[in-house]
């Protein structure tokens, strides 16, 4: 018999089931990809340099003169670069990655009735479904290499190395030739698409809690010797504490991408927002959000963000349609603090 509950729990909070680590650049040869050689980290440089002026500026009542000189003035500026060596032509990207039990289970909840109520919906979702169709979408963007984001695109060639960790050693391993997989359906070529499947079976397995999941993500990015790299870009909040324009995210002098960004390229599965079939995948969110495109996929005022949803299956005892009972499950998978609002 199910339990009653007329409201949201006002402290609700669930810590994210897929927790990857942050992601380090390294240099080499594409030939020696397999080899046990050390490769060297790819280090973060200064760079000055006299542009132009390019932005949009106000022209309206402004004195000709002083628009000509503006423009005329050289735009100095220092930013961090990063790049492959002369003798390098591949860029080794490695990170690891968790994959916990216990979805479902909020990590802070003030109300017994409610977190009763949604472990018990969260259980049925399991029975039913299971997390093989979320875990087959997670394996998706490992083996399609979505994670390594602008340096992707343009690789003459990218491999992408999943290996399951148990007691420091590699159980099982998956080689994936990320270029011929599809990031718009997360879908796999035939040759690959087994691969996929036990990586997808083994992620299942670890949110289902039945066995410890620890991966280790290598990808190996053919884009030519001496070529920029591109990893994160630091958001600087305070501008008094330098006047470089561009500062890079490093891990003590090894370049690198942040786990927050790795994590929004492998829950980028939902497709199962109105607007999917002209868009592709985007990140879980709560509301859909694209900070990239400003915009929000998943209003509240068309009842499809995850608060709408989720009250509806908890409070309302409507279960929504299975695509939008993935999409609840995954936010919670993504974790975040989802209480009632003061």
């Amino acid at each position: 018999m199910s339990t009653q509950v007329t409201k949201t729990a006002s402290v609700l909070a669930f810590e994210r089931k897929l927790d990857p680590s942050d992601a380090l650049f390294f240099a080499g040869d594409w030939a020696s990809r397999d080899a046990s050689a050390n490769w060297p980290a790819v280090s973060i440089h200064e760079k000055s340099v006299r542009g132009t002026i390019s932005n949009r500026l106000k022209t309206a009542g402004q004195d000709p003169a002083k628009l000509d000189a503006a423009i005329q003035n050289p735009n100095l500026q220092t930013v961090d670069v990063a790049a492959l060596p002369a003798a390098a032509d591949t860029l080794k990207v490695r990170f690891t990655l968790r994959v916990l039990g216990g979805t479902g289970q909020p990590s802070a909840c003030n109300d017994a009735a409610y977190r009763a109520k949604l472990i018990s919906t969260v259980g049925g979702y399991v029975q039913q479904h299971g997390f093989t169709d979320l875990a087959r979408r997670y394996a998706a963007n490992l083996a399609n290499g979505r994670f390594l984001w602008r340096n992707r695109i343009g690789a003459e060639q990218v491999e992408v190395q999943v290996a399951h960790l148990q007691n420091g050693a590699a159980a099982a391993t998956w080689t994936f030739d990320a270029l011929s997989h599809s990031l718009l359906d997360l879908s796999a070529p035939p040759a690959e698409a087994a691969q996929v499947q036990q990586l997808a079976c083994l992620i299942a397995s670890g949110l289902a809690g039945d066995k410890h999941v620890l991966l280790q993500v290598t990808a190996f990015v053919r884009i030519g010797a001496g070529q920029e790299v591109f990893p994160s870009q630091e958001l600087i909040l305070d501008r008094g504490r330098g006047d470089k324009s561009k500062t890079l995210y490093h891990v003590s002098d090894v370049a690198a991408i942040h786990s927050q960004k790795i994590g929004n390229a492998l829950r980028t599965i939902d497709t199962w927002y109105p607007e999917a079939a002209d868009n592709g995948p985007i990140a879980i969110e709560p509301y859909g959000s694209v900070t990239t495109q400003g915009k929000a996929y998943r209003q509240p005022k068309e009842k499809t963000d995850f608060y709408n949803l989720l009250d509806n299956w908890i409070l309302k005892d409507k279960a929504p349609e299975p695509e939008q009972q993935h999409f609840v499950i995954a936010t919670l998978i993504r974790g975040g603090v989802f209480g009632e609002a003061g």
